[in-house]
């Protein structure tokens, strides 16, 4: 039976920056798709993380399409860190995250921009088989003329647990081989096509050659069979590059020129009937993958019947949108609605809610924090933090870590301690006592127009005349 082997990109560099959400490592759910109070960085929302765990296995299954899941709650109670956590879950099936203002922002018609998030989440798996030489390489043979002038030739002698044969070297091949830094012991598998060598690892016949090897030596069995084979290769790319490919003169390197222009619908059918015909086939099989939309409620009235439409599409993805609005007026209109959304979208939607932490959550959540960005802190320090935490937001505190960690550094100390956490705190304002400094002050900022007698903390809405 052929093998399949699928391709992945090679790791080229690590950059070593935190994130907002970097802690994040999964949803934290057992085999019975139970939430852990505290797993892979999730802490808290039991009940949403199970909700999203159900959503996460029809996924995966990649059976149904088209249903949208609105994840409503207030600030900072982790709906984008949940939708983080499902990016982690789902492997190589597409995964495209935007916020609406990007909707408005962009140099195109707000529907095709929409449209080109949709396909951008709609993967494609294309099959083709390629002839393969995989074995062990028993002698490597490099023979340089006299001189030192002209082309290297060579022979490179492969076996299988079956066979063994000697194959001659090119100058491509050699210069692969040197690059690889293949030596007589390796597994190695070559790409007829392409002539790429690929060091798959060291074979367990040659384990006892040195005394000691280093973490990064991977062992594996000596292939068995035919050196030659015909496998089957797995290519996973988006309907959307499949779209600006077919769009554009350069080709494929119009996927590095940037801003991609709008797409002419002719182009996007003719797309579409290709890959219907190569999934007839078996050529292609769709993965229909997951749209994320932040603030869903600063899309307007156009946007919400164009996804109306887009969602009947056998071909959408699963679309997953966030809320912080209870009843607000929908974006262009003077309706209000619940979450800023139509009534007659709301109905399409599967609805989780996140709730307020607790204050051991937000206990637990601070000190995976301080772990993801290497701050060492009190234990009274954290305690203290905590507590601001409850009393303002879980933002403010998370951002006083690493200004605390300064400060005690400065003070030549390599944990924060409460009066570090203090000297921060009397330094950056959070939301409510920023709001107060200004309405005791008021008077001696320009343009002032809040009235002199009100004292309400929440902003100001504009009603429209009755």
């Amino acid at each position: 039976m052929d093998s399949i082997i699928t391709s992945n990109a090679a790791e080229i560099g690590k950059l070593e920056r935190t994130g907002a959400h970097s802690h994040i490592r999964g949803l934290g759910l057992d085999d019975k798709l139970e939430a852990r109070t505290n797993s892979q960085g999730m802490v808290g929302q039991l009940r949403a993380r199970k909700a999203a765990g159900v959503i996460l296995k029809v996924i995966k299954q990649g059976k149904i399409s088209g249903r949208a899941i609105l994840m409503a709650g207030a600030p900072g109670t982790g709906k984008t860190a949940i939708a983080m956590a499902m990016s982690h879950e789902l492997g190589d099936v597409p995964f495209t995250s935007i916020a609406s203002s990007e909707v408005f922002s962009m140099e195109m018609s707000k529907t095709e921009s929409l449209t080109q998030a949709f396909r951008r989440s709609i993967g494609v798996r294309i099959k083709e088989e390629t002839e393969i030489i995989e074995g062990e390489v028993v002698e490597i043979q490099i023979d340089r003329s006299v001189t030192g002038v002209g082309p290297k030739t060579g022979k490179l002698t492969l076996k299988t647990t079956d066979m063994e044969t000697i194959y001659d070297l090119g100058q491509k091949m050699i210069t692969s081989l040197t690059k690889e830094k293949v030596m007589a012991g390796d597994v190695i598998q070559i790409d007829k096509a392409t002539g790429r060598i690929t060091r798959l690892g060291r074979s367990f016949t040659r384990a006892r050659d040195f005394d000691a090897t280093g973490p990064d030596v991977k062992f594996v069995q000596c292939p068995d069979g035919e050196l030659q084979t015909r496998k089957e290769v797995v290519h996973t790319v988006s309907l959307h590059e499949i779209d600006v490919i077919n769009s554009r003169q350069q080709g494929f390197l119009a996927l590095f020129s940037g801003e991609t222009g709008e797409i002419k619908p002719e182009v996007r059918d003719q797309i579409n009937q290709k890959i219907s015909e190569w999934c007839e086939e078996g050529k292609a099989e769709i993965v229909p993958g997951v749209l994320f939309v932040d603030e869903i409620h600063m899309l307007d009235m156009e946007c919400f019947s164009f996804l109306n439409r887009a969602l009947e599409d056998k071909m959408a993805p699963v679309v997953i949108m966030a809320s912080n609005r209870g009843m607000a007026r929908i974006r262009g209109t003077n309706y209000q609605s619940p979450h800023g959304v139509p009534i007659d979208f709301l109905d399409r939607l599967l609805i989780i809610s996140t709730q307020a932490y607790n204050e051991d959550d937000i206990k637990q959540i601070l000190k995976i924090r301080c772990d993801e960005e290497e701050v060492e802190m009190a234990e009274d320090a954290l305690s203290v933090l905590t507590k601001v935490a409850t009393e303002t937001s879980l933002r403010y505190a998370i951002h006083l870590i690493s200004t605390g960690h300064l400060v005690a550094q400065k003070r030549q100390s390599n944990k924060v301690d409460v009066v570090d956490i203090k000297r921060v705190y009397s330094l950056f304002l959070d939301e409510a006592r920023s709001v107060q400094y200004l309405k005791d002050y008021q008077d001696e900022y320009l343009y002032n127009e809040v009235p002199s007698g009100q004292n309400d903390n929440n902003m100001a809405i504009d009603q429209p005349a009755a």
